[in-house]
């Protein structure tokens, strides 16, 4: 499905996008990138939904992945090339991730506290902040824990 009249369409994300997703993970992420194994089950792991945001020439500008745990739905993960931030892909990605999780459940995601246009992109989507992880990422720093409140 094409956002309208946007340079990026948002399609389904298989294991054949391994390399690509294993290239925007580091890119996004650096030290806190998920380590090759973990991007192998989130691409073949059934039951997560995982969607890529590509350009005319199908090369990967953002990825994300959600699921159900716990009568909750979680956002994994989502990334968004540094050269394509700020163009929507963001929104889009976590939009059409949302509306494949269950209405019923609330929705949560885990961002560093520091990661202020990621936390801004969440509070205008609907999260509020609900908790703290102390010491969450690779680097010591904390988690900000945040919540969307079920859709229907």
């Amino acid at each position: 499905m094409a956002a309208p009249s946007s340079p990026f369409s948002i399609l389904n994300a298989s294991p054949r996008d391994l390399p690509a997703l294993w290239r925007l993970e580091r890119e996004a992420f650096a030290r806190d990138a998920w380590p090759l194994l973990d991007l192998i089950a989130v691409l073949g792991w059934p039951g997560v939904v995982r969607l890529k945001a590509v350009d005319e020439e199908h090369r990967m500008l953002g990825f994300v992945a959600g699921e159900v745990r716990h009568g909750v739905g979680w956002i994994a993960t989502l990334a968004v090339a540094a050269s394509h931030r700020r163009r929507g892909i963001g929104r889009a990605l976590l939009e059409a991730c949302e509306a494949r999780l269950p209405a019923s459940l609330p929705i949560r995601l885990t961002v560093r506290r520091d990661n202020l246009p990621a936390i801004r992109l969440y509070r205008t989507a609907g999260y509020r902040p609900i908790a703290v992880w102390p010491r969450y990422y690779v680097d010591r720093s904390d988690a900000l824990v945040m919540e969307k409140p079920p859709r229907g």
